[in-house]
């Protein structure tokens, strides 16, 4: 997934607002259940795009975010438009946070199955929380600073 405004051209058979609604029914089905999306940046979007693309997911209840720099796989593909440095992984990390997303992995390496372990342990806690009508909305684990 990208922001709104390159998503058509990254994925020219995919829908920003598809992607979203899927997210709420997941949520709507089973309350409880823990929902997760990744997105991947250089694409040309903005800062303020991305924290937008978090505001929208955290919008529809996402729990688990990644964030990994789009490393363009050959000429055919999407041109790279920008690297970002770790610390700018580090500062999404912190927003995503700070938005409420129980779990955040941003880095340059991340990509959706990073650090699987980290992200399962984290919705198996909040789905346990949840079950036991103990979950108080509060991040409760950090994201990954590696990457």
């Amino acid at each position: 997934e990208t922001v709104e405004r390159v998503f058509h051209s990254v994925r020219p058979k995919g829908d920003y607002r598809q992607s979203l609604d899927l997210l709420a029914t997941a949520r709507e089905i089973s309350p409880k259940a823990v929902t997760k999306s990744g997105m991947m940046v250089g694409l040309g979007e903005e800062w303020d795009e991305i924290v937008q693309t978090m505001k929208d997911l955290r919008s529809v209840d996402c729990d688990l975010l990644t964030i990994g720099q789009y490393l363009r796989p050959s000429a055919k593909h999407y041109p790279l438009a920008k690297f970002y440095t770790p610390q700018e992984f580090e500062e999404l990390r912190k927003e995503g946070e700070h938005l409420g997303f129980r779990h955040v992995a941003s880095g340059p390496l991340v990509r959706s199955s990073y650090h699987a372990e980290e992200q399962f342990a984290a919705a198996r806690w909040l789905f346990k929380q949840r079950l036991l009508g103990r979950f108080d909305g509060r991040v409760h684990s950090v994201g990954s600073r590696m990457g």
